[in-house]
């Protein structure tokens, strides 16, 4: 009997929602448990027990992997708050706003190190997954720091971004799937094709997500909508628009990066819509959804156990938050 992304979801959350630090200095780790009690869709770590679902039983060293890519996803995004200066992460406080940079920092350090332990208890041969886990992270740095790199440029080509969101976002995604299927003893095609149809979710998932930063309702998506707006980031919609532009419009754009935040995203919302950028967002996402249920065809398993991970690929590219 093959488990939902929502049945997975629930065990995960009951199975990780215990204190994976010590208690002492507490200065440190109640930043640390703060952080992951924010909950979140825990999309990744239930990738990974996908994975592993797909060839066969989930095992115990399953859940221990699946805590570890939690515990590295959780780094990552504290690091990434303080880069972006972001007020706030599901709605609540970021780490740095509560406790400052310098604490926030260490917490995420102190997360990073206890996703190796998790992996450290992983009875199997851990070689090839401390591989990939370590390949994945660093794809993770670089595509942050280009993402910084972006902010200074004038202009990013659309294939430079597919790249950036390639190893920020699509790597772990595709690698919690793989990590999984390692564990189940998949071959090497078959952890290939996994691997594709995780990065190419990736890319509709990154799609989706600039896309509700501008289009979306903010009562659902938990962030203030024209957020990437405000902080000047180079998104799909940014770029095409930039692409698409007419000498006017482009003039409009300038002025508009020097009005106050509430009138700049205003003006480039009706600049994303004058370009037809938010139809052309919801066709580029399409298409990447496409080529990686393509990828999940062609693993070679019961189609009836892929059914999950297919709706899994539904939920989170039409989801709205």
């Amino acid at each position: 009997m093959m488990h939902s992304f929502e049945q997975l979801s629930a065990e995960f959350a009951t199975r990780f929602d215990i204190s994976h630090f010590p208690s002492s200095p507490e200065s440190l780790y109640a930043p640390a448990d703060y952080f992951l009690r924010l909950g979140g869709k825990r999309v990744r770590p239930v990738m990974c027990l996908m994975g592993n679902e797909l060839f066969g039983e989930i095992e115990d060293d399953a859940w221990h992997l699946a805590a570890a890519i939690e515990l590295f996803h959780n780094f990552t995004l504290i690091h990434d708050d303080i880069m972006d200066k972001a007020p706030l992460r599901r709605g609540k406080p970021t780490v740095h706003e509560k406790y400052g940079a310098s604490t926030a920092l260490l917490a995420g350090d102190v997360m990073l190190v206890t996703a190796y332990d998790y992996i450290n208890r992983v009875k199997a041969d851990t070689r090839a997954i401390f591989q990939l886990f370590n390949a994945t992270a660093r794809a993770v740095c670089e595509g942050q720091q280009t993402d910084m790199d972006f902010e200074s440029r004038e202009r990013v080509g659309l294939d430079e971004y597919l790249r950036m969101i390639e190893w920020k976002t699509s790597v772990l995604l595709a690698a919690s799937l793989q990590m999984g299927s390692i564990l189940g003893g998949a071959g090497l095609g078959n952890q290939g094709h996994l691997y594709e149809f995780g990065k190419l979710l990736g890319l509709a998932f990154q799609i989706q997500d600039d896309y509700l930063d501008a289009f979306g309702d903010p009562a659902k998506f938990g962030k203030q909508v024209g957020g990437d707006i405000v902080a000047g980031k180079k998104t799909f919609l940014l770029i095409r628009t930039l692409e698409q532009a007419s000498a006017a419009q482009h003039k409009e754009i300038r002025e508009l990066q020097r009005a106050e935040p509430v009138a700049r995203v205003e003006g480039m919302l009706r600049l994303f819509k004058a370009c037809g950028v938010d139809a052309w967002a919801r066709e580029l996402k399409d298409k990447y959804m496409e080529a990686a249920l393509r990828h999940l065809e062609d693993i070679a398993v019961l189609s009836r156990r892929k059914e999950p991970l297919q709706q899994l690929a539904g939920f989170l590219v039409q989801r709205e938050y």
